[in-house]
């Protein structure tokens, strides 16, 4: 389940347990949302990561392909 998922889960046994008097569904429903947020934090920091690790590689292979080129040249 996504972090975004669980937070709406969350919001919705939160409600459910404030509705019915039952606290043990509201602590749950909170606990549910801190996870949630927490979650989406982890797959947007895994993101911007992937991203950096993208363009690392995208540029390590345009600086071999120069060398490379820049080697064919000077034969």
């Amino acid at each position: 389940m996504r972090g975004s998922a669980e937070v709406a889960k969350g919001r919705i046994e939160e409600a459910a347990g404030v509705l019915t008097g039952n606290e043990k569904l509201r602590d749950k429903g909170r606990k549910d949302q801190a996870f949630g947020h927490v979650k989406q934090a982890a797959e947007k920091g895994v993101g911007k990561a992937k991203a950096s690790a993208r363009r690392f590689v995208d540029e390590a292979k345009d600086r071999a392909e120069e060398r490379i080129d820049d080697a064919d040249s000077n034969r």
